[in-house]
């Protein structure tokens, strides 16, 4: 039996050197990955500032340091218990009690220590890849959200698809996928250089074909692995393609279940059932088809599998078998050359096996950057140079263009001073909305210059107002923080006619299937008178009031606010007399500017 005094006493030194080997062996992976690789350079770029301790301290660099100690731990920890089952097994086959009991011992040791070493492991993984999650999604959240990309990538040539998905879930499986995928090798490395070398122990001269070939079985492990490891990236190759899709194809037909909930009522108005069950039936069907290509696929690769790992299971047993009958070897060296060739081909069939893991990994780092770029490339779309002024509005030169190129608005020129108020009007599609989007900065295709107030001093109300989750106090005060005096916002409900919604301030429900256009627009007056802006935008603002309601509520603006700038779009002549002039668009780039 071992001396395991000294065997604990090695295992301490070889972990503090297996550590600084395989530091310097990661860091040189790294190197290479990051220069060589396309996923190495994907990965830095979604991941590189969280390792960096200049942007993000020495913790999460002290904590893969601390993951990587206990997973190379639980590599010696295999090693001893390869060693175990050799002095177990040979105290059964000398008869030796006393040894075998001992070895009981000496097992309770090593598997309490295993028990808290994986549950350790575990705890610091999971601990980690929350924090990491934590991070990147902040990271992704302030990319989508800087500079309105969550809207711009819309007029890309190649927009980003289902956003929501890859902020959501393709961040969660990065982050998992890349610590597992990562200790893995580094297990599977460091566990193939402890087992060859007792393999290298165990084995002797292998004949073949008449040649004597000396520790031939860690040859034959290495042949036998390599080979079936190309044979079944072969195999699993297409699996990148088909998970790439397989998300794509799943996130497409959620989208189309959101989209039909969203938009019921059109819906049911008109008995649309037929037409959104065919288009839903067709994206579920994409699934399916995809989902079957994916099952023979991985057949075929999981099949191939078994059999190499079925045929490794009795391959070191009819090696060893003639020198365990010539009594050269115990059967404790038998069982520990059958368990240490197991090992072996498991650490170098890592690759092999996780293939589809790893086909996975690459389909979401696809997904992930593909988001990044969109929204670079979102960030990076042409628009007017905006300047600052105390109030007011001024657009000089200002050029819009459709999508095509073919012009909507030609220099456009337009000052409005502070309590000005200008009413847009023009056929449908002569570009009255999208020169507010331009003026607002969505519009990628324009140029010119404007010169208004702060961003935060503009308020724009569309024809159907959004209406945020939450409270009714949270759509009154939208986008600014809900105040809490109760008095202000009833006695503005009360002004824009929604007083029987006083009592209601503090109901978290879906407001915007509770409330009907007409009342959501109303709320969005309030809003309005809430927050004051220097520069109010109305697009068909009161399309589904009654005249004598849009006059009420034109007036109250004009009282209430005397030195906001109003711009309207609309097409009732009865809104020229809240306006001082109007600006009739014509199409194809023509315009004029007139007094009401």
């Amino acid at each position: 039996m071992m001396d395991w005094s000294q065997e604990l006493l090695g295992s301490t030194i070889w972990l503090g050197e297996a550590m600084a080997i395989t530091l310097l062996a990661s860091a040189l992976a790294i190197w290479l990955l990051t220069r060589f690789t396309v996923w190495g350079r994907q990965f830095w770029r979604l991941a590189g500032d969280f390792f960096q301790p200049a942007k993000n301290g020495w913790r999460p660099l002290l904590a893969i340091l601390l993951i990587l100690l206990i997973t190379l731990a639980g590599v010696r920890v295999n090693v001893l218990f390869s060693n175990w089952y050799n002095g177990m097994y040979t105290a059964l086959q000398k008869w030796d009690a006393k040894l075998f009991w001992t070895s009981m011992w000496i097992f309770a040791a090593l598997a309490t220590v295993h028990v808290g070493r994986s549950l350790l492991e575990y705890y610091l993984q999971q601990a980690f890849v929350i924090r990491w999650r934590q991070w990147l999604n902040e990271s992704m959240l302030k990319r989508w959200l800087n500079r309105q990309a969550y809207y711009r990538t819309a007029h890309l040539t190649n927009p980003s698809d289902n956003p929501d998905q890859r902020i959501q879930q393709d961040i969660a499986s990065f982050v998992s996928s890349s610590l597992s995928l990562s200790m893995g090798v580094i297990d599977a490395l460091v566990s193939t250089f402890e087992f060859t070398l007792i393999l290298w122990g165990l084995s002797g001269v292998l004949t073949l074909l008449g040649v004597d070939i000396p520790r031939g079985m860690v040859f034959m492990v290495y042949i036998y692995v390599i080979i079936a490891t190309v044979l079944a990236f072969r195999i699993g190759k297409p699996l990148i393609r088909l998970n790439f899709l397989n998300e794509k194809l799943g996130a497409d037909y959620r989208y189309s279940l959101i989209r039909l909930r969203e938009y019921g009522e059109s819906v049911a108005f008109y008995r649309g059932e037929a037409v959104e069950g065919r288009t839903l039936r067709h994206r579920f069907d994409n699934i399916i088809d995809n989902v079957w290509q994916i099952v023979f696929r991985s057949l075929k690769f999981s099949g191939f599998n078994l059999i190499v790992s079925q045929t490794a299971a009795v391959f070191p047993f009819l090696i060893q078998a003639k020198r365990f009958f010539a009594k050269q070897i115990s059967l404790g060296d038998m069982v520990q050359t059958a368990q240490a060739f197991g090992q072996l081909q498991g650490n170098l069939s890592f690759f092999r096996s996780a293939y589809d893991s790893f086909a996975e990994y690459k389909a979401v780092l696809d997904r992930l950057t593909g988001f990044m770029d969109a929204v670079e490339a979102a960030a990076h779309l042409p628009q007017p140079t905006h300047t600052l002024r105390d109030s007011g509005l001024t657009l000089h030169g200002l050029n819009v263009r459709r999508p095509d190129q073919q012009p909507l608005l030609s220099k456009l020129d337009l000052t409005l001073d502070g309590g000005q108020a200008l009413l847009i009007r023009g056929p449908s599609g002569s570009g009255k909305t999208t020169l507010l989007r331009a003026i607002a900065g969505l519009w990628p295709y324009c140029d010119g210059q404007m010169q208004h107030p702060w961003p935060d001093q503009l308020l724009f109300l569309s024809q159907r107002p959004y209406l945020p989750l939450g409270t009714l106090r949270d759509a009154l005060y939208y986008p600014n923080q809900a105040g809490h005096d109760d008095s202000a916002a009833m006695a503005t409900l009360q002004a824009v006619h929604l007083g029987h919604l006083t009592t209601k301030l503090d109901v978290d429900t879906d407001w915007s299937h509770t409330l009907s256009l007409g009342e959501q627009q109303r709320l969005a007056f309030g809003r309005l008178l809430l927050a004051a802006p220097r520069v109010a935008f109305l697009d068909e603002a009161t399309s589904a009031m009654d005249e004598g309601l849009e006059d009420t509520l034109y007036r109250l603006l004009r009282e209430r606010l005397p030195h906001t700038t109003l711009i309207s779009v609309g097409h009732r002549s009865s809104l020229l007399a809240h306006h001082d002039r109007q600006l009739l668009l014509q199409g194809g780039g023509g315009w004029q500017l007139q007094a009401c």
